[in-house]
């Protein structure tokens, strides 16, 4: 119904149809120079602050998610955006959530990850016994840029030895090729730039 697909020397790119998510693209803001100069910051908020376009966009991305045609055991959202995607998606798929979080948020931790991004160095943690041997982990985030927090994230997951079921994004900026990290995962997109 939605899906088409890409392929790129990779694990294949599961990518919503454009006649389906015409109204979220719509009401995505382009906001120049944010939050440096030369960047195009895509900005989610409209879709957040109407109900009815949050829905829907629950909605594509739950039918999305579904032409995996995998299961998954919990979904671990990136801080911050991602825990205000993953949630509802973990909810819809009838299974638990975790937050991947930024150092010192967290008073008991089972895993660290350190990573570079273009402007600098980070780290995601998560909280002790959340992601378990074994589990199938969706990871959701709201937009891919350059790639650096996502594999960082898939690294993350399989320190503890829990396998990456799918990797997800409502935006994938393509132009930074954020994808060629993760084209080990599969993968899907609502949105692409």
């Amino acid at each position: 119904m939605i899906v088409s697909s890409e392929s790129a020397e990779h694990t294949e790119t599961l990518v919503a149809d454009a006649a389906v998510t015409g109204r979220l693209r719509q009401a995505v803001r382009s906001v120049p120079d944010f939050p440096s100069p030369g960047v195009l910051f895509r900005d989610v908020t409209p879709i957040l602050a109407d109900a009815d376009l949050l829905n829907y966009t629950f909605q594509v991305w739950h039918d999305l998610l579904e032409t995996h045609g995998t299961t998954f055991d919990v979904v671990m959202g990136l801080e911050s955006r991602g825990f205000i995607f993953g949630a509802p998606l973990a909810q819809q798929l009838g299974v638990g959530f975790v937050p991947a979080r930024k150092p010192g948020k967290l008073p008991d931790v089972s895993a660290r990850v350190n990573y570079d991004l273009e402007y600098g160095a980070s780290a995601l943690e998560l909280p002790a016994g959340a992601v378990v041997s074994g589990q199938r982990v969706l990871i959701v985030d709201d937009v891919l840029a350059t790639g650096g927090t996502a594999e960082a994230a898939c690294r993350l997951v399989e320190q503890v030895g829990a396998e990456v079921a799918a990797v997800t994004f409502l935006i994938d900026v393509t132009a930074l090729q954020g994808m060629q990290r993760l084209r080990q995962y599969a993968t899907s997109v609502v949105l692409q730039y």
